[in-house]
């Protein structure tokens, strides 16, 4: 029996070892509530650079969060057109650090796109700007994801 178990620890242990290492894309393409954020990444090109090194902090919002946009937003930023204002939005969701929530201080941040981020931290949690973080530190190879229940707009 013991001799057993000792297998199967062995064969866990191999098999997280062997598990292929997740970037912040690769986290949120496995989301089922970030498909909409995985479309909007492809769409504006960006789905290449954050795979990247980063590091990166992605604020990344549900799909409830780009549903709460006006109607006909989402499918308009999706357009070719307008690739250029859909990469600047998705960008002001990206500090250029890995930030996990226990460091997260209320003041600025610099974005990617080169806006900064105002953020709240508390007793009631942490606010980026009017988004409420809802699920933090989805840690990955490059960065580090916190969900966000509305889109940020710079």
């Amino acid at each position: 029996m013991k001799l057993r178990t000792l297998f199967a620890s062995l064969a866990v242990a191999a098999a997280c070892a062997t598990a292929p290492a997740k970037t912040v894309v690769d986290i949120a393409a496995g989301s089922p509530d970030h498909t909409t954020l995985v479309a909007a990444v492809k769409a504006a090109g960006l789905a290449e650079t954050l795979s990247g090194s980063g590091p990166f902090t992605i604020f990344a919002p549900t799909n409830a969060a780009f549903a709460k946009l006006p109607a006909g937003t989402v499918e308009a930023l999706l357009l070719p057109e307008n690739k250029a204002k859909l990469a600047a939005i998705l960008a002001y969701h990206v500090v250029p650090a890995k930030v996990m929530a226990a460091d997260v201080k209320s003041g600025e941040a610099p974005t990617v796109n080169g806006k900064k981020l105002t953020l709240k931290a508390d007793g009631m949690g942490v606010m980026v700007n009017q988004a409420k973080v809802i699920a933090t530190d989805l840690v990955g190879t490059n960065g580090v994801i916190h969900v966000v229940d509305t889109v940020i707009l710079p």
